[in-house]
């Protein structure tokens, strides 16, 4: 009998200490900002803990007559908008390829990283440390071991870009994975450990590991091999390779786009902490420090350095563009231009840092999704935000949002309050769909549960059908979730993927069905089965799990 109230004391300490260490975090804010403006930084400078306010729907992105022509032939006129604020390449669709499983996800890094000639670029949450990260690790060596028999400057460089707090968790980790590639090959390899700036002062000394990462993570899962990449929502991690179902979109010879993502993960690493053979951690000279510094001029600084990177993408693919064009003038419609038949808008989110493009592209797809339009949109952690959820309650198109049945959220199973975590997310879908039900929006909006023994569920995405059309003609694709730690805690890259590609169209079209074919439709019953019921506490706590999880 005294069992319960040591578990309710462990449960209070775990939920609400980093709670009251919000709160004196935004009393120490105040009462050191003066002084720490005067002094450059201050080690008690505490980062914000508590939510922000998720205001409603930002001012869309808008531009006249953008609403475009219904039907492939107006896609681009459609889309374009989304060139004014983000780099927009055009690429043969039959270039872009969308891999459906873990093995093949797995299986395609390996192969691409053993015939890499001049760069590897990985950029994800952590690397997991069993024998198939370890394989891939020897992958990255191999390749390494074949440049430098090529000669004595070898040409191959490899950066790997993580989570400093993820990546530090345990003795064993994804830090200690690495060093041996740094310390055989310094000169070839480099590894960046991106440190939010949120996690500072005494909340970085009393919230211990794991809690850490609730404060914001480098989020991003990009990987790269000479001009392929993969873009996903995956971390290089066993069960990502095996039994976590996520999806994964694989661009071949598409050298524009890598070297946007090149740029972008290198200039992300330029603002993280770098990891030495030692395996301690510095800064790169003249950057400013995530958490020893001044907060608002590290995120100002990082800021201009990724934003740099981003314009000078753009100003050079308009470059292209127009080069190309010019050159289509004098030989007329070239047979290159016909193939070109995809654009690819890169969309990142870095709210810390003050950047939020993706957040406001994501609305005006949204906002613009009419009547007749359908979207299938799917989350492994399903939590829209206020602004997105208002927009799909408000939105005229049609919706089919999927996410996690209990049994396959990631979550499910786990110790402590973790494995709590499973049920706020039961009692999130039923606060959505009870105010689904209260506006009437049934026909409109449902609701999809996913299902399959023995796995779990990482994907997260849209595809979006235009009017009358039975394949999607546009997808969005990578690491954000559509919640509340997406748009304002971590960093989040995704690719809006716009296509004429018929059978570009038809590949994505085989994802959906596979991943919704595996899934059973919410109803009210879903919510009086007994494996549903959600304990009063777990209900109490779900804001904060909303918001940190």
């Amino acid at each position: 009998m005294m069992a319960a109230p040591m578990s309710w004391r462990r449960l209070v300490y775990s939920v609400y200490k980093p709670v009251l260490t919000g709160v004196f975090t935004r009393i120490s804010d105040r009462f050191f900002r003066t002084r720490d403006r005067r002094r450059g930084s201050s080690v008690l400078l505490l980062a914000p803990l508590l939510a922000e306010t998720d205001l409603s729907p930002l001012p869309v992105f808008r531009s006249p007559g953008s609403t475009g022509a219904q039907g492939t032939d107006g896609l681009h006129a459609r889309f374009c908008w989304m060139a004014e604020h983000v780099p927009a390449f055009r690429v043969p669709g039959s270039h872009i390829h969308i891999l459906n499983s873990p093995d093949q996800f797995y299986q395609s890094m390996k192969a691409r990283i053993k015939t890499a000639k001049k760069r590897v670029v990985m950029a994800s949450l952590y690397l997991g440390t069993g024998p198939l990260e370890r394989d891939l690790v020897d992958c990255m060596q191999e390749a390494l071991e074949r440049s430098q028999e090529e000669g004595d400057n070898p040409d191959l460089q490899v950066s790997v870009l993580l989570d400093y707090t993820r990546g530090s968790r345990g003795e064993t980790n994804s830090r200690t994975m690495l060093l041996p590639l740094l310390q055989r090959y310094g000169r070839q390899v480099r590894v960046s450990l991106y440190h939010t700036p949120d996690l500072r002062g005494l909340l970085r000394l009393l919230v211990p590991q794991r809690f850490n990462e609730t404060i914001g993570v480098q989020h991003i899962k990009v990987y790269l091999f000479d001009d392929d990449l993969i873009i996903s929502g995956a971390n290089l991690s066993d069960s990502y390779f095996t039994n976590r179902q996520d999806r994964y979109v694989l661009l071949e010879n598409c050298g524009e786009v890598a070297d946007f993502f090149s740029d972008l993960v290198g200039a992300v690493g330029d603002v993280s902490l770098q990891l030495k053979p030692d395996n301690s951690v510095d800064m790169i000279d003249g950057m400013v420090h995530p958490y020893r510094g001044n907060r608002d001029d590290f995120s100002t600084s990082a800021r201009r350095h990724i934003m740099t990177a981003v314009n000078t993408a753009r100003t050079r693919q308009h470059v292209s563009e127009s080069r190309r064009s010019e050159r289509e003038g004098v030989e007329g419609e070239g047979e290159d231009r016909g193939k070109e038949d995809t654009w690819v808008f890169p969309l990142i989110q870095m709210k810390p840092l003050g950047i939020q493009v993706d957040e406001q592209i994501t609305q005006r797809l949204l906002t613009d999704a009419d009547a007749g339009a359908t979207v299938f949109l799917t989350s492994g952690y399903f939590n829209l935000t206020r602004a997105y959820m208002s927009l799909v309650l408000k939105a005229g198109a049609d919706y089919r949002i999927l996410t996690a049945s209990p049994e396959v959220n990631g979550f499910f199973g786990a110790k402590g309050i973790a494995g709590e975590i499973p049920s706020a997310y039961i009692h999130i879908a039923r606060q959505f769909y009870t105010k689904v039900s209260q506006l009437g929006q049934q026909e409109r909006v449902h609701l999809y549960e996913y299902h399959r023994a023995q796995w779990t569920f990482h994907a997260k995405g849209l595809w979006y059908y235009l009017r009358g059309q039975v394949w999607p003609c546009l997808t969005l694709i990578g690491s954000p979730n559509f919640g509340y730690r997406s748009v304002h805690r971590d960093l989040e890259a995704q690719i809006a993927i716009v296509t004429e590609n018929q059978e570009l169209q038809a590949q994505l079209q085989e994802e959906q069905e596979m991943l919704y074919q595996r899934s059973t439709e919410v109803s009210s019953s879903t919510f009086q089965q007994p494996d549903r019921h959600v304990k009063l506490w777990v209900k109490l706590i779900t804001p904060l799990i909303k918001n940190f999880f």
